[in-house]
């Protein structure tokens, strides 16, 4: 009996296996080094994706300037081209804007001058509408990366790819006592490091979307996470660590 087409087929399997995994595991780092984790237990990044958002953005500031907290936020480059002043009102807030591709595209399965094109049109459109220089950390919509990512990220001036360690499902309007009790495992004080938290304000279909659902959560946990002693972070204001280390700013 002749097993190599078995085991060609096998050993493919298992190879396309590994490569989804590499793609989409927030753990990995397979197709390059990510940041997943803050430097200590007591600090928490509130990340958000697919802004900037018209109709929710706006009342996550008001918020987060009532409880003097610092977020990242991810945009879409033709989101931020169609709402220039909300992405300026994002960074005079003194919060960190990165960059989360032109359209939301699957980078997966673009090709390298297809990733080029969404990460450069994204860094240009934030740049012009801020006033300030392009994001230096950027996150893969949906979490897809592929071996060809790493390369164009430094290409294009950036330094990494930011993951998360927690992540709530928060992506369709529903009612905030679901999203209140997920983010309940966020800043738990045995756990070694600090959470990276993924959010949405914003809808990548289309701007608009419902996410005040979102708004009513962290109400909810700001003033509950202050009064345990976390302090917010960025990307930029703390150490940030991945499987291979620690990147410091």
């Amino acid at each position: 009996m002749n097993l190599l087409p078995a085991i060609v087929s096998t050993a493919a399997a298992a190879a396309a296996g590994i490569a989804a995994w590499g793609a989409v595991a927030p753990s990995s780092e397979l197709f390059g080094p990510t940041v997943r984790h803050t430097s200590s237990s007591r600090k928490i990044a509130l990340t958000f994706d697919d802004g900037p958002n018209p109709t929710v953005t706006p009342h996550l500031l008001e918020l987060f300037e009532r409880h003097s907290v610092h977020a990242t936020f991810f945009l879409i480059g033709e989101f931020a081209r169609a709402c220039p002043e909300l992405v300026k009102e994002i960074s005079v807030r003194g919060h960190l804007i990165g960059n989360h591709s032109h359209t939301h595209a699957n980078l997966f399965f673009r090709s390298r001058a297809g990733i080029r094109d969404e990460l450069v049109r994204c860094q240009d459109a934030i740049a012009a509408a801020s006033h300030a220089e392009p994001p230096r950390w950027m996150r893969p919509p949906y979490g897809y990366r592929s071996p060809l990512l790493r390369g164009e990220i430094r290409r294009a001036g950036m330094r990494g790819v930011v993951m998360w360690s927690k992540i709530c499902w928060d992506w369709k309007p529903r009612p905030p006592q679901r999203l209140i009790e997920r983010l309940s495992r966020v800043a738990r004080p045995d756990q070694p490091h600090g959470d990276i938290v993924v959010l949405h304000d914003g809808d990548h279909r289309a701007l608009g979307g419902d996410r005040h659902h979102v708004v009513a959560a962290l109400e909810h946990w700001l003033p509950r996470w202050r009064d345990a002693g976390m302090e917010f972070v960025t990307m930029e204001s703390s150490s940030v660590t991945g499987a291979g280390g620690t990147c410091s700013p």
